[in-house]
């Protein structure tokens, strides 16, 4: 078993298709089926069933996945510690994270990361909260920031910020002007509210269930993937939500929208790690930028 064979094995897996893959490694096509037949046949197991011009992953193709991405996660943080090992941070660093951090915190830190090491290529990709871990566990990314709880004894989570999570509706909204509600009663309104796996649909569904309230008690109206497009729904009069004070910001400025007076819990922003692949030079560098900035703005 070669690296080569299982970079061309996890390429065809992710894309179900042998010339995409071979596409997307620069080879021939002819060279990733050799690839993948080798790999087959030197441990006697079918790694893919062939369906039309595509293939889907065998059993053992889906069990062998796992592992042949950890491998390649490792062997790429090897690779990474000896360029580090040469000087400064260079090469590339791969973040993913949440919407909120991804789009209203973290960009003021990669530009001090860029000015720090102009040399390095940075690659940001977003998810909820649950997406972010899942790539960190895999080895798709170098450092994930997420907004909600995870459980996985295998990712090292360390808190970088805090945020506050307001409620809001609409100005002419009948909540505006009348006595809030407690957290308890909010289930006489309609709500739009982020999908499942968010950090910011989790912590408003832990505060309700720390008030004796259930998520499932509120009349949902939507559920969208995105701040923003909750944002717009809840400014066109839909029902309430709870976001990000950094999120809402603009439109409370701008009158679209009125905090209902309802005390959440803030929470943490977190950066997160694979527990066996320590962080390479440039992701330490970020991370001593962004406590370096926490410190001076105590």
């Amino acid at each position: 078993m070669t690296l080569d064979q299982l970079r061309v094995f996890v390429a065809v897996a992710e894309r179900q298709h042998v010339t995409r893959a071979a596409q997307a490694l620069g080879i021939a096509q002819s060279a990733a089926s050799q690839a993948l037949a080798a790999l087959e046949a030197r441990h006697g197991t079918a790694l893919f069933h062939r369906v039309g011009r595509g293939v889907e992953l065998s059993e053992a193709g889906r069990v062998f996945l796992g592992e042949a991405r950890a491998v390649l996660a490792q062997v790429e943080a090897a690779d990474r510690l000896l360029r580090d090992l040469g000087g400064a941070a260079r090469g590339s660093l791969i973040v993913k994270a949440s919407q909120t951090i991804a789009s209203y915190w973290l960009p003021r830190h990669l530009v001090a990361l860029r000015r720090a090491c102009p040399e390095l290529e940075i690659l940001v990709g977003i998810g909820n909260t649950a997406e972010v871990a899942r790539a960190i566990d895999q080895g798709e990314a170098d450092l994930g920031f997420i907004e909600g709880d995870i459980d996985s004894g295998s990712l090292v989570a360390l808190p970088v910020a805090r945020d506050q999570l307001v409620i809001v509706t609409h100005p002419e909204d009948p909540w505006i002007g009348s006595p809030p509600p407690g957290l308890q009663a909010l289930g006489d309104h309609p709500w739009v509210l982020r999908e499942a796996g968010s950090g910011t649909r989790s912590v408003f569904e832990h505060a309700l269930i720390a008030a004796g309230g259930r998520l499932e008690d509120l009349p949902v109206a939507l559920v969208l993937p995105s701040n923003e497009a909750v944002r717009a729904a809840v400014e066109a009069g839909l029902g309430a939500t709870a976001l990000s004070a950094s999120v809402a910001a603009p439109s409370l400025e701008a009158g679209l929208l009125r905090v209902v007076p309802l005390s959440l819990p803030d929470r943490a922003f977190r950066v997160i790690h694979h527990a066996r692949r320590p962080p390479s030079r440039a992701a330490t560098t970020l991370l001593d930028l962004i406590r370096t900035r926490r410190v001076a703005t105590k």
